[in-house]
């Protein structure tokens, strides 16, 4: 009765918001899936691009905002051939929560902020300017963006943990609650709603009509948080799914899973959820040191082991690609530099064998026509600068790839970083995306 309640009030909130205008059928200037490629400007569409989750912030006029570097990381990223980003839409809840990205989106349920908005607008609308494309995602399973966490508190299942305070087993009991929670999920759905059917203040365009954005993602790695969740967690994918093809029609629809690591170890869990019509290819993420693949004293060592994993996962979820002949996309991947240490003077030796490792790859399947066909490397730093003073983010510090509660530098890779630029230009030369 409860799903039937939650059903009901998503198809709800889905034909009240129908835009009249959508096409039914895609237009040629949208990314989309043929044969289990992607086309873009009708050609087969293999990349190698970059998490860029604080983009909207950056583009903003307020807190936090400076489109000045915008500008300058947006044509650094474009020369060298990363014309796909993944970003983050904003975060939910209050400003000031312990290893939480701020300024904050939604500051309450259907409660915005608005030079966020401004910013996300402006962001589309400069990344449409230089040809690139956006994966924008819609919520998190992590607390750094506030996401599963904060709709259960607004839904009245008391305040969110902070993992950094309360620790991760409590957190994560509380979070397992959100795809058995109809009230949650229905508030997650205004917002999906809200934020599908914008228009651009700067191009006066509507964002599903926008071929800047690739892809509408449902969360930034998505899980079920436990075995009995499986059955609420496949159906609710599918749910919100459904309602984004319902207000959008022209763009492609993806769950930002992290593969079997986040579906429970279940590779059935993982290829149920992409199986499904409206998913229009698969996700997985790879943490080498976070899976224990590498070590902190032995990272160079430890790369032969991490690319003999990584091959072997990948190819675990390529063979359910291979079932649906749908593209394959690796999109959070990252690894430390050398000594596990985060100054930007420190070498990244481990780190560019590990991504030249993924990105060759890629290159092959693009030559063979297969289904790896994208990466996103966790993520640009750029020319943001690293605070002398700490080591975690704190409020006026520039913002990193690393979210506010990782280490600053841990996983950024910035515009100084010579011989990782190197790598990533090289492949995406071949793929042929450096123009």
């Amino acid at each position: 009765m409860k799903r039937l309640f939650y059903v009901l009030m998503v198809l709800s909130i889905t034909f009240l918001s129908c835009q009249p205008s959508a096409k039914k059928e895609t237009p040629s200037e949208f990314i989309r899936v043929e044969n289990g490629q992607f086309i873009k400007n009708g050609q087969p569409y293999y990349y190698v691009g970059a998490n860029f989750w604080y983009g909207a912030i950056l583009a903003s006029e307020g807190e936090g905002g400076d489109r000045e570097r915008l500008h300058k990381e947006l044509d650094f990223l474009k020369s060298i051939g990363v014309d796909n980003l993944r970003i983050l839409v904003g975060s939910d809840g209050s400003n000031g929560v312990t290893a939480k990205v701020e300024p904050t989106l939604q500051k309450a349920p259907g409660v915005y902020n608005d030079t966020i908005l401004a910013g996300l607008d402006y962001l589309m609308m400069e990344l449409g300017k230089r040809d690139m494309s956006a994966i924008l995602y819609l919520n998190n399973s992590w607390e750094w963006s506030g996401g599963y966490s904060m709709y259960l508190q607004w839904a009245g299942k008391g305040k969110a943990p902070v993992p950094a305070e309360d620790g991760w087993p409590q957190y994560m009991s509380f979070v397992r609650q959100f795809v058995q929670c109809d009230s949650a999920k229905a508030l997650f759905a205004n917002y999906v709603k809200d934020i599908i059917t914008r228009e651009n203040r700067f191009t006066g365009k509507k964002y599903i009509e926008d071929p800047a954005i690739m892809s509408w993602q449902v969360g930034n790695e998505p899980r079920a948080f436990s075995d009995e969740n499986k059955e609420a967690f496949a159906l609710w994918i599918a749910d919100v799914a459904a309602q984004i093809r319902s207000l959008d029609p022209n763009h492609l629809i993806s769950t930002g899973s992290e593969g079997k690591h986040g579906c429970e170890q279940d590779i059935e869990l993982f290829e149920r959820i992409h199986a499904d019509a409206n998913i229009d290819y698969l996700n997985l993420h790879m943490w080498p040191y976070n899976w224990g693949w590498v070590k902190e004293d032995s990272l160079i060592e430890g790369v032969e082991v991490a690319k003999k994993n990584a091959k072997a996962y990948l190819d675990e979820h390529l063979a359910v690609a291979a079932k649906y002949q749908k593209p394959v996309v690796m999109e959070e991947f990252g690894f430390p530099r050398d000594g596990f240490k985060f100054s930007k003077d420190i070498p990244t030796t481990a780190r560019d064998e590990f991504y030249r490792y993924i990105f060759e790859l890629i290159s092959s399947d693009a030559q063979q026509k297969g289904l790896f066909a994208g990466c996103n490397f966790w993520a640009w730093g750029g020319f943001a600068e690293l605070s002398d003073d700490h080591i975690y983010w704190m409020k006026g510090d520039d913002y990193t790839g690393d979210p506010a509660q990782e280490q600053q530098g841990l996983n950024s890779v910035f515009a100084a970083d010579s011989s990782t630029i190197a790598v990533i230009k090289s492949i995406n030369t071949q793929l042929g995306n450096v123009k």
